[in-house]
């Protein structure tokens, strides 16, 4: 029962109707500043519904009882209730001042402003402003879970709100593993940021890092400011200390400032700028130090462009230098990579229309040498135009051309110009269950070279035409695997290929090698790559592959034998010889692979010898995954014909590869992965780390030994520690656990099922 004061002003209005009812709605404007009108809740329909930011929407109010003066101030008591556009205000009491637009609430106050959840002892509002206070408050921010309590919460906007003597998390328990307490927060919604003045971060009670003023985002926005600190360690360096400045110049583009201290050498600053744009994006990174320890300035820089001039008409660089041929081992969390020994510097420009395209560029490299193992350095392609064109179905024919003009550079080197041109034409028939494809292509080559010997000829041309045939069946049964229906296939082809033989004992030779024998490389006219060396061939492959499919099109195991043989044995090989002996058949390939189960998988490929009756090469892998963040990877290599680049002779290959995720109990991640060379008893790269995941933080300590050269190796140390929802203190091992483990799922995201369509 409401009651109200019988001795009202003649304003007063009726109040006989609401006391049919247990509670009331005012509904009053203040902009009209109109008498209110009182109606009961449930026998007049709400007004229609404004816009959470409109300064002009209706107050709707409701408590069990009210008094005061209509089109001045009302007094509300017991489950009061306001509400505003995305404002709402509960108390046990309020008092709402019509005229200013405002409301002053005590006793368990709860408030909702847009997204953002207050509670508190007293609360003063302007509902039109928003300008307003609440004491002894507690808050929730709504983009990213962030809460907190204080003494004082000033309200200056509906964007902007001030945080007295408060403090700040994302962990929803009363007593949060990490905090922040300031003595003023700014939370800016609007601008989405927060700033600290004259803060500690403390994880677990204990304060960690103090400043006296510090940016952070309130959700997953980009934002300027000091980026939390990097530290680690490094077995070349020592001790490594980064402080990165971030500066977001615009939303299309990017800075970042990296001054860092590495304990041996010395103070290293960095910077890394982004862009990206409707018709260009591209990185540059920079970095430089005077290092104690050599007593010489050194530095790195690496830029990658991309832009499209006008349609089909792109420009694009990839830019990168050293300072020195030890810089990658000595700073091997640098831009250029550990064991990057070719930089390269290219510039190129291309056109593609609708039949043909045009791609001109210019390569050059930096070699960083190895003492221990050196190479030879690529000839630089000062320019290198290729000009590529095909009409497919013409009448039937498949028609294509390839044109090539390359200049080769490479010091006091034989270099010069080659240019060559290759024009095929094929008919390919396909119908169901089988395929022939006739084939017929014509390649001219021209030399023109300098730097060569007294009396030795300049100029060579060659002209070599190739036949081919390519042809396969298709044959289909309904087959089970591990119970489920599939789709089995058997898929005989066979290829062969005829290119006569041309000398090319006195050709130079700078781009060509010989080809990986697998199976893309076994149905290619061409056992070499590059196009210094054509090869002779007289030759057929054959080859089966069955396959089981499921209803929806996924492969769930593929096995495939092939060989090659032989009619001729071919002459043309790289060294200047003019013979070789491959015998009547290559070795035998086979493959066996696929996702047999939702948790296990393999893919194995063996190279077998029937003249040596061994395997030459031979990879076999598994990997099992039987559940979100666990799985284990076993791989074995070897390769019989592995040349050690430190001796130039042949060293046989046999490595076990291990690696894998999985947690050791509730909270905690075990994360490693071990590469064993068997001949020398030795680790070739390693990883070993520990991951705890609490419910708003996850901690991370990670060591990693990378090779830097033949015979050198480096060994790096992560720390982490990633405060959900605020920031990551330490260095970031994610890159380095991702690229060792593979299917390893960061314990910081949901679970997510590993082969769910199985």
């Amino acid at each position: 029962m409401i009651r109200f004061p019988k001795s009202l002003s003649e304003r007063t209005v009726n109040w006989r109707l609401a006391r049919l009812f247990s509670s009331v709605v005012v509904v009053a404007s203040a902009s009209s500043l109109l008498p209110l009108t009182v109606h009961a809740q449930m026998a007049v329909p709400q007004p229609a519904a404004a816009p959470a930011d409109d300064k002009d929407a209706p107050v709707n109010v409701s408590a069990e009882q009210m008094t005061g003066r209509p089109d001045r101030q009302v007094n509300l008591d017991r489950d009061v209730e306001i509400i505003k556009g995305g404002t709402t205000i509960k108390a046990d009491k309020a008092e709402y001042r019509i005229i200013q637009d405002e409301v002053e609430a005590t006793g368990h106050v709860w408030m909702k402003r847009f997204q953002d959840q207050y509670t508190g002892d007293h609360a003063e509002m302007n509902m039109g402003s928003g300008a307003g206070y609440v004491t002894q408050p507690t808050y929730l921010i709504g983009k990213n879970g962030g809460r907190g309590k204080a003494e004082r919460i000033d309200f200056l906007s509906d964007d902007q709100a001030q945080v007295q003597q408060g403090t700040y998390s994302t962990c929803e328990a009363t007593d949060p593993d990490w905090y922040l307490r300031a003595n003023t927060l700014d939370l800016d919604s609007g601008r989405d940021v927060g700033t600290m003045h004259g803060g500690l971060l403390y994880f677990k009670d204990v304060p960690i890092l103090g400043s006296p003023w510090m940016t952070f985002p309130l959700s997953g926005e980009r934002k300027s400011g000091v980026l939390p600190p990097t530290f680690g360690a490094t077995s070349t360096g020592g001790a490594e200390l980064a402080v990165p400045y971030y500066f977001n110049l615009a939303p299309n583009y990017d800075l970042t400032l990296v001054p860092k201290y590495i304990a041996r050498r010395g103070l290293q600053l960095g910077a890394e700028t982004r862009y990206l744009g409707d018709t260009y994006s591209g990185i540059t990174n920079v970095e430089g130090i005077q290092d104690r320890v050599t007593g010489t300035g050194r530095y790195s820089l690496s830029s990658i462009h991309n832009q499209t001039l006008a349609p089909g008409l792109t420009l694009a660089w990839n830019l990168n230098k050293a300072s020195d041929n030890d810089y990658p081992s000595d700073f091997s969390h640098s831009i250029t990579g550990s064991t990057q020994r070719l930089l390269i510097r290219d510039v190129s420009l291309t056109y593609s229309s609708t039949y043909w395209s045009l791609y001109g560029h210019v390569s050059k490299y930096q070699l960083l040498q190895d003492v221990d193992s050196p190479i030879a350095k690529p000839y630089d392609r000062v320019p290198q135009i290729i000009f590529s064109g095909a009409r497919y179905d013409v009448g039937g024919f498949d028609i294509s051309t390839v044109a090539d003009f390359t200049r080769f550079s490479s010091g006091d080197l034989v270099g010069g110009d080659r240019a060559y041109m290759t024009q095929s034409v094929s008919y390919p028939i396909v119908r169901p269950g089988y395929f022939i494809t006739p084939k017929m292509s014509v390649d001219a080559t021209r030399y023109t070279l300098n730097n060569v010997s007294v009396g030795q000829p300049t100029n060579f041309s060659r002209t070599v035409p190739t036949v081919s045939l390519d042809s396969g069946m298709v044959f289909e049964r309904e087959s089970t695997l591990l119970g489920r229906s599939m789709t089995q296939t058997l898929e005989p082809r066979l290829f062969y290929v005829r290119t006569p033989y041309r000398d090319q004992s006195q050709f130079p030779n700078f781009d060509s090698g010989l080809a990986d024998f697998n199976f893309a490389q076994i149905f290619s006219e061409n056992r070499f790559v590059g196009h210094d060396r054509i090869s002779d061939a007289n030759q057929l492959t054959a080859a089966v592959t069955s396959r089981l499919i499921e209803e929806n099109g996924l492969e769930r195991l593929r096995m495939a034998v092939g060989q090659r043989y032989y009619f001729a044995d071919p002459k043309v090989v790289l060294d200047g010889t003019t013979s070789t002996t491959l015998g009547s058949k290559s070795d035998l390939l086979l493959s066996l692979g696929g996702q047999i189960s939702k948790e296990f998988s393999t893919d194995n490929t063996v190279q077998y010898s029937e003249t040596l009756r061994q395997m030459v090469r031979s990879t076999f892998g598994v990997r099992w995954q039987p559940a979100p963040k666990r799985v284990l990877n076993l791989q074995y290599r070897l390769d019989r014909t592995y040349v050690n680049p430190s001796t130039g002779l042949l060293d046989p290959l046999k490595q076990v590869d291990v690696s894998g995720q999985w947690p050791i109990s509730q909270r905690w991640y075990a994360v490693g992965r071990i590469n064993y060379s068997i001949p020398d008893k030795t680790v070739a790269e390693g990883l070993a780390g520990m991951e705890y995941k609490a419910d708003c933080w996850v901690f991370r300590i990670v060591a990693q030994r990378i090779p830097t050269s033949s015979t050198k190796a480096s060994t790096g140390f992560f720390f982490q520690l990633e405060l959900t929802g605020f920031s990551k203190i330490g260095n970031n091992p994610l890159e380095a656990i991702k690229s060792s483990v593979p299917g390893y799922q960061n314990v910081n995201l949901p679970d997510s099922t590993p082969n769910s369509n199985f």
